[in-house]
């Protein structure tokens, strides 16, 4: 088929040039529908947003970041988290022991503090739990040099713990019985005492949906592994000492932890 020629009248110029202009953009558009989509657009120009204060710390070993456009390390991401399908599977809503979870907004968590998979940063064990209470991380040890990391909030100065222990024993949608020591410094905490069977499980008990009791040569410390709805928490340093997760990881935390595990709070 031979090319369009522009006629030499003014006015069939003018047809011609309506012709060819509708053609291209067709073309355009064509190309548009056919080679890209609204998903891969948003993976692809997503933004970036690094936290000077990491980047000495989890800086490659080759001391180069990977390109813009190419997987960063969450570690050192800071700002508006790009919306991920995997953040929305795990935090999404949960009916788990005829208590409804509701979703959490994962998109206002730093993505740090997501639970993923990491290379091992202590050299414990397997199967050995390790929490950072500086960095506000909870590791549960794997083989081959690999953890499960999880995002908690910590005891606030003053009322937390450390050392080894073990997780003496679990409980699903556990009851609240808040020591006599608490009861003393909160005094509305009575309704809820030992003496008086304690807190009846469900979504407003400050243990949520788990909880992992940690025990050291033999004695109970009172401090606990244990679920919250309190998200915001996560990262803190606001508890009366025991370690929380946001509820969906403490449920999958408990899945993966036995008894007397081991615990390393550091």
């Amino acid at each position: 088929m031979s090319p369009l020629k522009p006629p030499t009248s003014p006015l069939s110029r003018r047809q011609f040039l309506n012709l060819t202009g509708v053609a291209a953009a067709t073309a355009a558009l064509s190309a548009c529908n056919s080679t890209s989509n609204t998903a891969s657009f948003n993976a692809e120009t997503r933004p970036y947003f690094r936290n000077p204060e990491f980047d000495n710390r989890f800086a490659p070993a080759n001391g180069s970041y990977p390109p813009f456009g190419q997987p960063q390390n969450a570690a050192y991401m800071t700002g508006l988290p790009p919306r991920s399908a995997y953040a929305a599977s795990i935090y999404g809503p949960v009916v788990d022991g005829g208590y409804a979870i509701p979703a959490v907004p994962y998109q206002e968590i730093d993505p740090r503090f997501y639970r993923q998979e990491v290379a091992d940063p202590f050299g414990e064990a397997p199967g050995t739990i390790i929490v950072d209470t500086q960095d506000r991380f909870l590791y549960l040890t794997e083989p081959g040099g690999r953890a499960m990391r999880y995002g908690v909030g910590i005891g606030r100065e003053g009322f937390a713990w450390s050392g080894r222990g073990v997780i003496q024993w679990k409980q699903k949608w556990p009851r609240w019985k808040p020591p006599n020591e608490m009861v003393a410094r909160q005094p509305h905490l009575a309704a809820y005492s030992i003496e008086n069977g304690g807190m009846e499980p469900g979504l407003s008990n400050p243990l949520g949906a788990r909880a992992m009791y940690i025990f050291k040569d033999g004695q109970d410390t009172l401090y606990r592994l244990h679920g919250s709805p309190e998200w915001q928490s996560i990262g803190k340093a606001v508890s009366s000492g025991c370690v929380r997760l946001i509820n969906q990881d403490v449920i999958d935390l408990y899945d993966r932890v036995r008894a007397k595990s081991p615990i390393l709070v550091v």
